[in-house]
C-alpha cells in the first residue's frame, strides 16, 4: 500500500472482531466541517455494561446497570470535553488530565506526561487520545498513545502524531490489532481513513462494520467550520 492511500473506515473494521476502543478525526470530503468519532467494545460483562450518555455538549461512559458495575476504575470518565478552542476525546481519564493541563497552559503532548498505559496486565491497554483546535474557519488535530513499552508493563512509550486538516481525509487510532490473549498493541502510525460529507453515512459505516458481538456504543460529532455549529449522533448496544 502506497503511503498516501486511504481506506474507508469500513473496510479497517470489517472483520476484525476486536479493535478494542478508537478515535477517528478529519475533516469531510466537501471541506465544510470538522468529524470527530469515539467507539468503546468490550469482551468482559463489566465492560459490556455501559452506555454513553450526552450531558452538556459532553459525552460520558456510564454504567447501563448500575448494580452489575464490577470495577469503574478504567471503564467510567469522559469520553469527550472542550476547553477554549479544542475539542478533546479520549478512551480514558486522561481527557480530564488534558483538559486540567490546558487550563495550566500546558500543551496537548506535555499534559500527557503524566500519564501512561492503563494497569490492566497482561493486555497494558493503551491510553489512546485526540485533541481537535479550531482557528480562522479550519482546525488542526494531534493524536496520541501511550502503550508499555514490554510485556511487563515496566515502562511507557509516548508517541504524538500532529495534523493540518485535509479535505476527505482522517485518521484512526485504535487501542488493539486485533483479538487475541494477550491482546496485541495498536503498532504504528495512526490509519488514514476516508470522511464522508454526511454524519449519518459515517455513524452506519462505523457501527455496522464494528463486531456485532463486542461493539458497545458510538458517538460522532460534526463541526462546521463556518459558523460552529454541532450535529451529534450517539448509538449505544444497551438501549
Amino acid at each position: 500500500m502506497n503511503v498516501y492511500d486511504i481506506s474507508t473506515i469500513g473496510s479497517r473494521l470489517y472483520g476484525n472482531r476486536y479493535p478494542g476502543r478508537g478515535i477517528i478525526i478529519g475533516k469531510t470530503a466537501d471541506g465544510k466541517h470538522a468529524a470527530a468519532a469515539y467507539f468503546i467494545m468490550g469482551r468482559s460483562a463489566n465492560s459490556r455494561n455501559r452506555v454513553f450518555t450526552l450531558k452538556d455538549g459532553e459525552v460520558f461512559t456510564e454504567p447501563f446497570d448500575a448494580s452489575k458495575v464490577e470495577d469503574p476504575s478504567l471503564i467510567i470518565y469522559a469520553a469527550l470535553r472542550s476547553f477554549e478552542n479544542n475539542l478533546i476525546v479520549t478512551n480514558g481519564d486522561q481527557t480530564d488530565t488534558i483538559y486540567d493541563g490546558l487550563k495550566e497552559g500546558k500543551s496537548f503532548s506535555k499534559a500527557l506526561t503524566a500519564r501512561c498505559f492503563e494497569p490492566d496486565g497482561p493486555n497494558w491497554t493503551p491510553r489512546i487520545s485526540g485533541m481537535l483546535t479550531f482557528e480562522d474557519k479550519d482546525f488542526s488535530y494531534q493524536m496520541s498513545i501511550l502503550k508499555s513499552g514490554d510485556p511487563e508493563g515496566s515502562f511507557c512509550n509516548r508517541f504524538t502524531f500532529s495534523y493540518g486538516a485535509a479535505a476527505g481525509l482522517g485518521h484512526f487510532i485504535h487501542t488493539y490489532v486485533c483479538d487475541g490473549n494477550p491482546i496485541p498493541t495498536f503498532c504504528g502510525e495512526p490509519e488514514r481513513v476516508a470522511i464522508p460529507n454526511s454524519i449519518d453515512e459515517m455513524t452506519e459505516e462505523i457501527w455496522k462494520n464494528l463486531d456485532e458481538e463486542n461493539k458497545i456504543s458510538l458517538y460522532v460529532r460534526f463541526v462546521d467550520l463556518e459558523d460552529g455549529s454541532i450535529q451529534d449522533r450517539l448509538v449505544n448496544k444497551n438501549a
